[in-house]
């Protein structure tokens, strides 16, 4: 069954809102099975919206259109998908006694506010049509069907549409659609994303069912492995070979088949294992690094310390910094962030430390050291790692670049055989 996305709205075509209704039901379409071809974005305008929908109804299956179901003269979906497919409007009583107790309700709330005519045109619905109602607003959901043809009407506003697809259009679809899909990922960090397309480009070539996508996040490569099938045992029988297959190819690199998993986790789940304690020295991510592990819950038990050491003579007080190495090699240098590295773990008396320094620009960088670049030192087992990095993009994107890249090397290390019983 082929699905279409209808976003309504002039606010959303002048960028003055985000349009993350069209992701959410993306998503939904592809975990319904539905085969998802087109998405487009339409303003308040009469003419325009029946063209679009018009075109949408002769060529999927299912038009799903969020907005332009409010009590102004704008919004306009519902008499627009009304006239189109032929339906009267008429009155639904039951939408009538909704809608009043909710606008006495807001009456109550606000004694300066009066209940007008135009709300009430929420209650008008096409003739025949499937009335949701919206627990969370004052416009109901409309599901329409016509000749084959189904138009699925929700509210615009995230906090009634999200609920609305989830409790009654989902399960409605998942009726009309006998093939299931199902996915899950596999994520991998430490490499980049032209070099796991290079690795899988002969199993996307020879892929039909199931199917592998990429999708590239900062210092991470996610994939997601789909299929289709009659029930849920079916598809899972056909993705584990696939990622039997990804685990022999990328090993170590791989930190999660789960969807939900983060790096972060997958760090401090690893320490939590191996009962180490963490310790960070940061420069350039200015905490950043810290800030993803404490997001982690639980990651009291492994992390004990995290210095954000700006300055070289915080690198000195704090963590031991040589003024030689300062003055010689720089702040921004291997060297630096070795010794970085080194007394956060010998100040702090933690299992393992990482050190991150390095220059996000926008000015500063010379030909020999250019913006983006950062060093980073990993300390452990009175053995000390350093790699140099070199990212591009704006100042935050190159301290998010950084804060992602510290966490997989710090993987990394504890990938080398890092336990407590090594010492």
């Amino acid at each position: 069954m082929v699905a279409e996305l209808i976003s309504v709205g002039t606010e959303i075509l002048l960028g003055n809102i985000v349009n993350t209704n069209s992701a959410y039901l993306a998503e939904q379409c592809a975990l319904l099975g539905l085969s998802l071809y087109y998405q487009t974005v339409v303003g308040d305008n009469e003419e325009r919206l029946a063209a679009v929908l018009e075109t949408a109804l002769e060529r999927s299956d299912v038009v799903i259109l969020t907005g332009g179901l409010g009590p102004t003269e704008d919004d306009i979906t519902k008499e627009v998908a009304a006239k189109l497919l032929g339906l009267p409007l008429e009155e639904d009583p039951h939408t009538r006694e909704l809608l009043e107790k909710r606008m006495k309700q807001y009456k109550g709330n606000n004694a300066q506010r009066r209940i007008t005519k135009n709300n009430y045109k929420q209650a008008l619905v096409p003739k025949g049509a499937l009335v949701l109602d919206n627990p969370n607003g004052t416009a109901p959901g409309l599901i329409l069907e016509k000749k084959g043809k189904t138009a699925v009407l929700l509210p615009g506003p995230p906090g009634e549409m999200i609920p609305l697809f989830k409790d009654e259009v989902f399960p409605w679809l998942r009726k009309k659609q006998p093939e299931i899909i199902l996915s899950q990922m596999v994520k991998i960090c430490g490499i980049g994303e032209s070099q796991v397309a290079e690795e899988i480009g002969d199993l996307i070539r020879a892929q039909s069912n199931p199917t592998i996508a990429p999708y590239a996040k900062t210092g991470e490569v996610h994939l997601r492995i789909t299929a289709r099938g009659g029930s849920e045992k079916e598809c899972r029988k056909l993705i584990k070979p696939v990622v039997r297959e990804l685990k022999e190819r990328f090993g170590k690199n791989i930190f999660a088949t789960d969807e939900k998993k983060t790096l972060e986790e997958a760090v401090v789940d690893m320490l939590r294992d191996q009962k180490l304690t963490l310790s960070l020295a940061e420069s350039c991510t200015g905490g950043a690094v810290a800030a993803r592990i404490v997001n982690v819950p639980g990651a009291s038990e492994v992390f004990t310390h995290g210095f954000v050491t700006y300055s070289n003579r915080a690198k000195r007080k704090f963590l031991g910094v040589k003024k030689s190495t300062l003055k010689t090699c720089g702040a921004v240098s291997e060297k630096c962030a070795r010794e970085m590295a080194r007394g956060c773990r010998f100040v702090s008396k933690s299992d393992i430390s990482l050190s991150v320094t390095g220059l996000a620009g926008p000015d500063g960088g010379t030909k020999e050291c250019p913006v983006g670049t950062v060093f980073m030192g990993c300390s452990y087992n009175d053995k000390i790692v350093a790699q140099e990095f070199h990212f591009s993009g704006s100042r935050a994107r190159i301290r998010e670049q950084a804060a992602a890249h510290a966490l997989a090397l710090l993987r990394d290390c504890m990938m080398e055989g890092i336990t407590k019983k090594d010492k």
